[in-house]
Formats: structure tokens, sequence, C-alpha cells
């Protein structure tokens, strides 16, 4: 996998990102033991399908649906959701893949709740959590993800590469979160395929609905563009889908939801259209 250049400039994260990366990296060291066992076990462990895969075989912008109690911008979103129940109903909503949020202090979620809907569903899986070490993509992939979110801010360009490679020898695809145009130029050199665009700025919470708008067309048409947060209805998807997403990630609206099955329902078919 290609090395990111030096000229990338990074600054550690501050605000709710910095807080959540700290509270990572305590984790992180709260688990090293076990480590070795992780890696023995994902040595021998079965493939995952593939998320890149699940979402380049539709012709319509793909649903990947989250599964989320609680946020840092929104507070409580619905603390008792019982993961695998949820995402059976993305499922039958007709979901391309589904998002489990694992981080355990802002979010509410756990390892359990990726382990459990990986082997509970038949779609793809993505860990969406704050990940800053190997570690985290061990646990991955033996709780049966598919694919991890790194987010770029979150990390020396570096350690982007470093995890994304990681991520490949494990079996699992990074999702490599972007919120501007050098970030967009990182992805593309260490060769990310799975590409989202936050527009929620993670650092003070703020989202930029038209940040999608200006940066999807600039994806390369042999990437996977995922549009994320902010996407609370058909109009958004339509709005996203003509600018070049080949999915949107839709979390608190469909986590929320009173009927999840129609929830989803409400935001697919909406035709993809080609970037570049």
């Amino acid at each position: 996998m290609p090395e990111p250049q030096a000229d990338f400039s990074w600054s550690p994260p501050v605000g709710t990102l910095g807080q959540l990366i700290a509270q990572a990296e305590r984790r992180v060291r709260d688990a090293e033991g076990e480590r070795d066992r992780l890696e023995r076990e994902v040595a021998r462990a079965r493939a995952p399908a593939s998320f890149a895969a699940a979402i380049q075989s539709k012709k319509t912008v793909g649903i990947v649906a989250e599964v989320k109690r609680r946020s840092p911008s929104r507070g409580s979103i619905n603390p008792r959701i019982d993961a695998v129940k949820r995402a059976a109903e993305y499922v039958d909503g007709g979901a391309v893949a589904i998002s489990v949020l694992t981080e355990p202090e802002a979010f509410g979620g756990s390892i359990d709740d990726l382990a459990q809907v990986s082997f509970g569903i038949k779609l793809p899986t993505l860990r969406k959590d704050f990940i800053i070490d190997e570690l985290q993509l061990l646990e991955a992939r033996m709780a049966g993800a598919s694919a991890a979110l790194l987010i770029a801010r979150a990390m020396r360009p570096a350690r982007v590469a470093e995890l994304a490679k990681a991520a490949h020898d494990y079996g699992i695809e990074p999702l490599v979160e972007i919120r501007d145009e050098a970030e967009l130029e990182l992805a593309l050199a260490i060769g990310a395929v799975l590409i989202g665009i936050n527009h929620r700025d993670l650092e003070s919470l703020v989202i930029d609905v038209n940040l999608g708008e200006r940066l999807l067309p600039l994806v390369p048409p042999d990437r996977v563009a995922i549009a994320e947060s902010g996407v609370s209805s058909r109009r958004d998807v339509e709005r996203l889908g003509a600018a070049g997403a080949d999915a949107v990630l839709v979390g608190s609206v469909l986590s929320s939801a009173s009927d999840a099955r129609n929830a989803v329902r409400a935001l697919t078919g909406v035709v993809r259209m080609p970037r570049g």
C-alpha cells in the first residue's frame, strides 16, 4: 500500500473528537493483554463478506443503516435498542450494509453489539468507533466485521496508512473518513477504496450540509464514496446521489424510528449517478 507523503499537515484533534480519542487510547491500554490471543484467532477466522462489493453491486444509492443508542450531538437516541432486532429490520427494509457503533462511553455501544449483529444477519457490517490501534481492528475482525472506520482527522497521516494496511492484512476493509480535499488526497494516496465524507465536524459537532456535494465529485469513480451524517430524508439521499454518492450512512433517524423497516425502505431506490 502506498505511503502518504510528508507534506500532509496534521495537528492533534481537539474538542469532542480529541476527548473521544483520549478515551479510546485508554481502552486500548486496558485491553493490551488480549492482543496476542486476538492475533492467533484472527489468523484462523473465516473471511467476512465484502463491504465495498455489497455497495458496488447495486444500481441504487445504498443505505448503510446504523445501530446507535446515543451520541454527543443528540444525547439519548434509543438507549434500549436491541441491536440484532434493529439490524434485522434494517435488512428487511432494504439496507445494503449495517454500521454498528461500538464506542461505549459517548455512544453506548459495545463490541458485543457488533458480534451479535455480524453473526446474526447476512449483510456486511462496519465497526464504527474511534480506532487508533491495531488491537481495535483485531477486535472488529473477531466480531465478524467486514469493515472498520478510520477517521483521517484522528491520527497522523502515517498512522492512518499503517492502520489501513493492518486492516487489509487482517481481512478488514478500511473506510477512511474525510472532511476536506487534503484528507481526500491522503485517502487516495494510501489506496483507500472505501471513502466516507462526514458532514459533521467531530471536533465542533457542527454539520456542513454542503460538504458532500463539494467533495463527492472529487472521488474517483473506481472508489466507493459514502456520505455520512445529517441524512434524514429521501430528499437528502436524492441530493447526495445526484452529487455522486454510492451510499449514505444513516444513523440517528433510523435508530430512533418507531418503524425501522419502513424508515429504511423510504430511503431506498434512488438511482446512483456516475462520477467523473
